[in-house]
């Protein structure tokens, strides 16, 4: 119970209040927003100012939040690379969860938990937070890269686990044979085809016909997505599979539609307003009253967490053919615990398997894990260089997943290599074909170099960040590098990335022209001492040219633009 006398609008207003508060306090601290707003999740529950009274409301906003941020996933969730990646996906996310529960298992017993306790806390150290870490991904823009698409996949197939080992307890809570158990088993997998097939037979003979008919009204669509979106979510949690992949399964089933675009691009706004009230709940959730004596064990375990979760992936990816960079932007996303683990642990108490203590501790090690993982996670690109030669053990010789297809580009002559093969990217490689010029374009979304290669250009997956990769192209016969990724300054971790593109070509020996794409005036200068030849100003450029156009057309309109000018200065 709150212990201020509000109504619900009044906490809501004082949640959403606080959480800016915390949140700009975070901003001047270059802080990631999401810590703010756990910690001001934190400062608003019971260990704080006691504000969260109405927590049913709050969860169900959070709630709404998390099937929007899975269903704009799955709107934009290729199922054709699914195919592709499904079987690292499957290896990664298996093999983490068999990884972390056996050693885990082994670090609690010499920790001096008991058996259950040291099986429930190890089972709890298993589960990422899907939420989290796709937030960041998205932020980041790299959900649509190779790494992205992956830990997504791994993520997934952690939810499922979830689903199995939330079945199991429920089944050992309810019922006391072993027929409970198969029954409840037996409910998810005929739920599971339910869901499916009626999603399957939507897309078949519902989802155009339906998105046809609302085209001509914005509200009226995206009205329809959230409420698709909602009721996928809530039936799959009817059916035991969470929210998570309801929303998911919502979204992948309007993937193919041509109204996908518009209906992400009106519901981002929502999805990060409706987020807030997530970590808020997460942060509010934590009861740091329980935490007392587990400081020690819970910072072994954070440790195991932190660092153990991404080396097995590094290692299954690596064995599998990926290379080590790739590698270890995708382990960094499963170095955290997710709300899961608590709802697992709390879940273990409620039935008298363990102890109001082990909740403690699992609650203790999410904090730690959730808060350190993000940086690791936003900071991923400057980590790297850190440990580059560490991870050198973990990679083939040969990393046939990502180098086999490009042996024969890399034979070829370019004359420009271009970094960024979105729309600008595109634009301007068209540009430079019409004047004869060969091109080689480099990106790392996948979706992105197949409509590259559909325009007729030679491409490979890579990032220009990547000393590794970088050494591996044609520098020495390309006369020019062209840098045109979106500018993303203003993101945390991403200040400096063009400027370290340009200074990691440098290092790998290019010494052709380099041109880079600048987010302001404010980046050419770091840009020229990084070694750069000529900076784009990409926005303000294209407000030159508009000018250009309209103080052209003025020009040749003559009289009647000036009669205009002074018709309107008579008024």
């Amino acid at each position: 119970m709150s212990f201020w006398p509000l109504s619900i609008f009044a906490e809501i207003a004082a949640l959403l209040a606080l959480a800016s508060l915390v949140g700009l306090v975070g901003v001047l601290l270059r802080q990631p927003l999401l810590v703010s707003f756990i910690a001001a999740g934190i400062l608003a529950g019971p260990a704080g100012l006691g504000v969260v009274g109405a927590v049913e409301h709050v969860e169900l906003l959070a709630e709404l939040g998390v099937a929007l941020l899975l269903f704009l996933v799955g709107l934009r969730l290729d199922l054709q690379l699914v195919r592709t990646l499904g079987p690292v996906a499957l290896a990664t996310g298996l093999g983490q969860v068999a990884f972390t529960s056996i050693v885990g298992f082994v670090i609690c017993l010499g920790l001096g938990l008991d058996v259950v306790t040291s099986l429930y806390v190890s089972v709890a150290l298993t589960f990422s937070s899907t939420i989290i870490i796709v937030k960041l991904l998205s932020d980041k823009r790299e959900i649509d890269a190779l790494h992205g698409r992956i830990a997504l996949g791994f993520l997934i197939v952690q939810d499922i686990v979830v689903v199995v080992a939330m079945v199991a307890l429920s089944a050992i809570g309810i019922g006391t044979g072993e027929d409970a158990g198969l029954v409840a088993l037996g409910k998810v997998v005929a739920g599971g085809v339910l869901l499916l097939g009626g999603t399957a037979l939507f897309v078949r003979y519902v989802a155009d016909r339906l998105l046809t008919a609302m085209a001509g009204s914005p509200e009226l669509l995206v009205t329809f997505a959230i409420g698709w979106a909602v009721l996928l979510a809530a039936v799959a949690d009817g059916l035991g599979f969470g929210k998570e992949l309801g929303g998911l399964l919502a979204g992948v089933s309007l993937a193919s539609s041509p109204l996908r675009d518009a209906i992400a691009g009106r519901l981002a706004g929502v999805r990060d307003f409706l987020l807030v009230f997530f970590f808020l709940a997460l942060g509010a959730r934590l009861d740091l009253s329980l935490l007392g004596a587990q400081v020690s064990p819970a910072l072994l375990l954070s440790l195991f967490v932190l660092l153990g979760n991404p080396l097995i992936v590094v290692l299954i990816m690596g064995y599998m053919g990926y290379r080590r960079r790739t590698s270890f932007l995708a382990g960094l996303t499963v170095a955290q615990i997710s709300e899961f683990s608590l709802i697992f642990a709390a879940m273990g108490v409620s039935l008298g398997h363990i102890g109001t203590d082990a909740l403690g501790l699992v609650t203790l090690v999410g904090l730690v894990t959730i808060t350190l993982s993000t940086y690791m996670i936003l900071y991923s690109q400057a980590l790297y260089p850190w440990v580059e030669r560490w991870l050198a053990p973990f990679e083939r010789k040969v990393p046939h997943r990502e180098n086999a297809a490009d042996t024969q580009v890399r034979r070829e002559v370019f004359d420009v290599l271009l970094f960024g093969v979105g729309r600008y990217g595109l634009g301007i490689a068209e540009g430079l074909r019409r004047h004869g010029w060969s091109v080689l374009g480099i990106d790392f979304d996948p979706e992105a170099l197949r409509r590259w290669s559909r325009a007729g250009f030679a491409g490979l997956y890579g990032d220009a960040a990547d000393p590794e990769f970088l050494q591996s192209l044609p520098l020495h016969t390309a006369r020019w590098a062209v840098l045109a990724v979106p500018p993303v300054s203003t993101s945390p971790g991403h200040a400096n990335t063009r400027a370290a593109a340009v200074h990691a070509l440098r290092q790998a020996g290019f010494d052709g022209r380099i041109v880079v794409a600048a987010a302001d005036r404010s980046d050419e200068e770091a840009l020229v001492a990084a070694g750069a030849d000529v900076v784009l100003h990409p926005f303000l450029d294209a407000a030159d040219r508009a000018v250009e156009l309209i103080t052209g057309t003025m020009l040749t309109e003559g009289a009647p633009t000036r009669r205009h000018a002074a018709q309107r200065a008579e008024a």
